[in-house]
C-alpha cells in the first residue's frame, strides 16, 4: 500500500471524535435505530484504524494519541448520554468515564513530571472497550429493536465494570511503578 495513504488511520479516528455528538444527539432524541447504525459505524473505524495502522505499516506517533483519545471521547459521550436518559445505572456511567478521567490526568501528569508515556494499550484495556462498546450496543439496541434479553444486558453490564475497575487498577499500579523507576533512576539510586 502507499505511504501517501498512511493518513487513513488518523483521519478515522478524528471521524470517531467527530461522530460523537451526532450519536449522542439521535440518542437524546431517542432515535435508537439511526443510534444504533451510527455508534456501530464509530466502532467500526475503531477496529479499521488500528488493522490498517498495523497491516500497512501506517502507524504514527500522532496516531497513538489519536485513538484512544477517540475511544475515550466517544465512550464517556455515550456513557454520559445513556445516564442522564436512565438508561444505563449512573453508578456504571461514573466507573466507566471515572476511569478515562484517571487515566488521562495520569497521563498528563506522568508526562510532564516523568516524560514520554507508553501509548500502548494493555489487554485488560482493549477487553474492556471492547466490552463497553458492546454494552453499548445491546442498550442501544434494545430500545431500538427490543430483542435483546435483559439478562445479557446486565451480565454484560457487570462485566464492563469489572473490566473497567480492573483496567484502571493496572493503568494506576503500571505508570506507578514507572514513575518510581524514573524518579530513582534520575536521583542515582539503584532500581
Amino acid at each position: 500500500m502507499s505511504s501517501s495513504l498512511r493518513f487513513i488511520p488518523n483521519a478515522l479516528c478524528i471521524l470517531r471524535m467527530l461522530l460523537v455528538v451526532p450519536v449522542a444527539w439521535l440518542l437524546a432524541n431517542h432515535e435508537f435505530r439511526l443510534t444504533l447504525w451510527l455508534f456501530a459505524f464509530a466502532a467500526a473505524t475503531d477496529a479499521l484504524d488500528g488493522f490498517l495502522a498495523k497491516r500497512c505499516g501506517w502507524t504514527t506517533e500522532l496516531g497513538k494519541i489519536l485513538d484512544p483519545l477517540a475511544d475515550k471521547i466517544l465512550l464517556v459521550g455515550v456513557f454520559l448520554t445513556l445516564a442522564i436518559m436512565g438508561l444505563v445505572p449512573l453508578w456504571l456511567a461514573i466507573t466507566a468515564i471515572g476511569r478515562d478521567v484517571i487515566i488521562t490526568a495520569g497521563a498528563i501528569t506522568y508526562n510532564a513530571l516523568f516524560g514520554e508515556i507508553d501509548g500502548h494499550p494493555t489487554w485488560i484495556s482493549k477487553v474492556n472497550t471492547l466490552c463497553q462498546i458492546v454494552f453499548v450496543l445491546l442498550v442501544v439496541a434494545a430500545h431500538a429493536v427490543g430483542h435483546v434479553p435483559r439478562n445479557v444486558v446486565i451480565g454484560l453490564g457487570a462485566l464492563v465494570f469489572v473490566t473497567t475497575v480492573i483496567s484502571g487498577i493496572d493503568y494506576v499500579l503500571t505508570y506507578s511503578r514507572k514513575a518510581v523507576h524514573v524518579s530513582r533512576r534520575r536521583r542515582g539510586l539503584p532500581v
